[in-house]
């Protein structure tokens, strides 16, 4: 079991021991730490915080944690219960509220929980300023409310309403071409809250949804991360139903996978390269991906004449240089899309509205429209290393050893040659370098790892 304390949030297994794990004692004193540092930050005195859950089991003990604790420090609390990530992320400038905690451990599985930090903007805290918070967790420096003074508490229904309103207000998403369509759409939940969300969504486009695991109880049917080898269920259904395609989302619905109408994955790489294709067919921009993500997207947006960078791996580190670049489009490899015009967070559904435009107005089956991108294929393997190994001298040697390649060290060492690329990462969490590779073909990019493999192997 495992209490992960980063940057951005808390993450880890609820039960066990105080410190090794997420248990009540932990999800109060970082619940402190975060409150207090906002406090410590904000000039006013009356501070609201919004928090939302997915719909895990430990979700509702969570939730009333943080929440007594927030009240106790003497800031109110707006609760929109069962949520979304990018719900909560939409609701907190909404609400014009000073912060907010999204309690959701994303795809992780059930035993897992986390409180994830938002700013006033509604996105993830600085590193610095995550930083900050884990300092006066550390100092247990917390000065609670006297009786007077404790925060007040309500509750919100219509969070959903508000998100979903805001997608279909986008310009880029056209609804009356989608409902023309009349889609026929089937949808793996997880039994978290897109069970809730999505069908919302689609039902006000005039789609027609297949659920499936959409019941929000938390007992999640298979691994809840949108990988291929979890999601043999929904394929099938898709065929049964003869359906147009498949939406799968992650727990807290910040992840988009698709599935084509024979049942085969469209590819959590692709979801990204097609909106982008979308948006960028009508307006020229920039497209911003992290280094880990497929060389798919820059591909695209060089054929709209546009142009593509490359951040760090994580939200911030993407959201930070698309700000910088004003960039129309952006997100993660997973299935993570951030619509700037909407708001700078990965957010699912506003995914699939972009997606079903895009369907609508091109006129042709998913597998047709997946047929149309560059095909790449990942490989991801890693090195175990033991403590004499000196990690940044290997990533040093690497960098030297592949000078005259295209090479960025913003995030480890990316090698990117001409019909493949490397990205070599040191763990935050386990003693291994993570290999990640991408080339024409699954064994090309296999063999490509192996020979990075080796040739760190002789450096060691």
């Amino acid at each position: 079991m495992s209490l992960i304390k980063s940057i951005s949030g808390i993450r880890g297994t609820i039960g066990g021991k105080v410190n090794d794990n997420l248990t009540p004692l932990d999800v109060v004193k970082f619940a402190s730490a975060f409150g207090t540092w906002l406090q410590n930050n904000k000039n006013k005195k009356d501070l609201t915080l919004v928090i939302g859950r997915d719909a895990r089991i430990s979700g509702g003990m969570v939730s009333s944690l943080v929440t007594a604790t927030l009240q106790g420090l003497g800031i109110n609390v707006v609760d929109l219960g069962l949520s979304t990530t990018p719900t909560v992320e939409i609701m907190v400038p909404e609400l014009k509220a000073d912060g907010g905690i999204i309690l959701t451990a994303s795809h992780n599985p059930k035993q897992w929980n986390a409180l994830k930090l938002l700013n006033e903007k509604g996105e993830f805290i600085s590193g610095e300023n995550g930083a900050e918070m884990l300092a006066i967790a550390e100092s247990e420096d917390f000065n609670f409310a006297e009786v007077d003074d404790l925060g007040k508490y309500e509750t919100r229904d219509d969070a959903f309403d508000i998100h979903i309103q805001q997608i279909l207000d986008l310009p880029m998403v056209d609804v009356e071409a989608i409902k023309a369509k009349k889609f026929k759409v089937v949808l793996d939940a997880v039994n978290s809250t897109g069970g809730i969300a999505i069908p919302m969504l689609l039902d006000k486009l005039g789609c027609e949804t297949v659920k499936l695991y959409c019941e929000p109880n938390g007992q999640f049917p298979h691994n809840p991360e949108p990988l291929k080898e979890h999601l043999g269920d929904i394929c099938e259904l898709v065929k049964k139903e003869n359906a147009d395609f498949g939406v799968v989302v992650d727990p807290d619905v910040d992840r988009l996978a698709l599935i084509d109408e024979k049942g085969e994955m469209f590819g959590e790489e692709y979801t990204l390269v097609a909106i982008a294709d979308y948006l960028l067919k009508n307006k020229n921009g920039v497209a911003i991906s992290n280094l880990s993500s497929s060389r798919a997207l820059r591909d695209i947006a060089q054929n709209h004449h546009s142009e593509y960078f490359a951040s760090a791996v994580g939200e911030v580190n993407v959201v930070t240089l698309m700000k910088e670049k004003n960039a129309v489009i952006g997100g993660e490899g997973n299935g993570g899309i951030i619509y700037p015009d909407l708001h700078y967070g990965r957010d699912s559904l506003v995914g699939v509205a972009l997606f079903l435009t895009y369907l609508a107005k091109e006129n042709k089956t998913v597998s047709e429209l997946r047929a149309g991108y560059p095909s790449y294929f990942m490989g991801k393997k890693k090195i175990e290393l033991t403590p004499e190994i000196n990690v940044d001298d290997i990533l040093t040697k690497m960098e030297k050893e592949y000078q005259n390649e295209e090479v960025s060290t913003i995030d480890g060492v990316k090698i990117d040659f001409e019909n493949n690329w490397v990205h070599l990462r040191k763990s935050n969490t386990e003693p291994i370098i993570r290999i990640y590779t991408e080339a024409k073909s699954q064994e090309e990019a296999d063999q490509l790892a192996d020979e990075i493999i080796a040739k760190i192997n002789s450096l060691i």
